[in-house]
């Protein structure tokens, strides 16, 4: 079994892999993350300093595996992030109400509801820990949606497929889900750490801001898909750009840009402010559009960097926060507020939009910043780099319990397969 100390010097091992180089020339967006990124409790330290402390409280557990110590009552011993303690006693409270029940399981079958009855119900209502019977009442009904709200199910107190195989996972699955979600925030900062901070978490689609360790504002946010997934990493945010340019992602060159180009001739990119580039490099050359094959970027056998120019058409809305580092992830804002609406946030290239960028902003800098050119792409440095901490977290402390989310990134499964062993659902 994997122990805590491997899964840290590997940790530290990607830290110093992914610390940007003076030599290096950093990608500007999302690139495809190296496997071991995606370990799913580690976070990868770009900038080392902003770990020290992180690394030196984690490496006293060195010599114990991470299924003897997830879980354990740490808080109680030294400065963790309060999170932890949250989840912990969450932790308690859910072995209490749902691991003390009788674990066995629920065949599949036709959706059960008020009034039913018959075998299946009887065999539901001794798993959910209440009286014998036969009959679907509101007794049964209450305690089904009182399950729901914990496991992050429609709360509408009808046992359907997703309720059942919840329950066939056990209550021991949700537990060690908790664990893995304990260790993820061990691995924020403990009060007294930093003195202003920001948490991404990729989990809930969400940002939250911290000031002396206390919670001072939250909003939601797009983080990225399954298939770009947003990575758990560290790193200093040092400035933002004003007016920034927005590279478009690559297949949008394919599907989007090339087709209407040889359509429509070049104006559909002067029009638009589109400018071409060679690579994906800073300092790419600029190619003149009119020496560019389009027909082989249309079939995808040459790949360029089109970006767009400041304005009411730039995905990156009126500012971005640069956090630099050699995978491309930064903060952003977008003129799209609708996509914050929905609660399927997890549609991004891998960065972050934020909800209210210019709330964000105001924050860190003291006011939105002010440039004299709309259109020309601004720098505006941070008096103090505030660390950003991107994470993922599939339950969350609630004045309850605990409340149980969508594991979008696939990361719960592979984690508990790691650590805990193969997946069991009840006999």
């Amino acid at each position: 079994m994997k122990t805590a100390a491997g899964a840290l010097l590997l940790g530290a091992c990607l830290a110093g892999l992914c610390a940007p180089a003076a030599a290096q020339r950093q990608p500007i967006e999302p690139l495809a993350l190296p496997p071991a990124v995606e370990q799913g409790v580690d976070m990868v330290y770009i900038d080392p300093e902003i770990g020290v402390n992180i690394r030196w409280r984690n490496t006293k557990l060195d010599n114990v595996t991470f299924a003897r110590y997830a879980g354990a009552p740490l808080d109680l011993l030294q400065a963790i992030n309060p999170l932890y303690a949250q989840l912990r006693r969450g932790l308690v409270g859910y072995q209490k109400q749902w691991s003390s029940l009788p674990q066995f399981r629920i065949e599949p079958g036709p959706r059960l509801a008020k009034g039913d009855g018959g075998e299946r119900v009887i065999l539901l209502r001794e798993r959910l820990g209440l009286s014998a019977g036969s009959q679907f009442d509101a007794e049964l009904k209450e305690r089904v949606a009182a399950y729901q709200k914990v496991h992050g199910l429609a709360e509408d107190g009808i046992v359907g497929d997703d309720v059942v195989t919840s329950l066939n996972r056990g209550a021991l699955h949700y537990a060690q889900v908790l664990m893995i979600n304990m260790e993820r925030a061990r691995r924020l900062p403990a009060p007294g750490e930093l003195k202003r901070h920001i948490v991404v978490d990729a989990g809930s689609a969400r940002v939250f801001m911290y000031e002396d360790g206390k919670l001072v504002d939250s909003m939601r946010a797009v983080v990225g898909s399954n298939a770009t997934q947003t990575p758990m990493m560290a790193a200093f945010l040092r400035h933002a750009k004003v007016n920034p340019y927005w590279n478009l992602p690559p297949e949008f060159n394919v599907k989007m840009v090339a087709p209407r180009v040889l359509e429509q001739g070049l104006g559909y990119l002067s029009e638009r402010k589109y400018e071409v580039f060679a690579d994906w490099t800073e300092d790419g050359p600029m190619l003149d559009p009119a020496t560019v094959d389009w027909q082989a970027v249309s079939e995808g056998k040459l790949s360029l960097r089109i970006r767009r120019g400041p304005g009411p058409g730039n995905s990156m809305g009126d500012i971005k926060f640069m956090m630099p580092n050699d995978l491309g992830i930064y903060l952003h804002d977008t003129h799209d507020k609708s996509v914050f609406a929905k609660d399927d946030r997890w549609i991004s290239n891998g960065c972050v939009r934020v909800e209210d960028a210019q709330r964000l902003a105001a924050w860190l800098f003291g006011a939105m910043p002010h440039v004299d050119d709309p259109g020309v792409e601004t720098r505006v440095d941070l008096a103090e780099p505030v660390a950003v901490f991107l994470t993922y977290l599939t339950a969350a402390a609630s004045a309850d319990g605990v409340v149980f989310r969508a594991d979008p990134y696939r990361r719960d499964t592979a984690v508990l397969e790691r650590y805990f062993g193969a997946e069991r659902l009840l006999q």
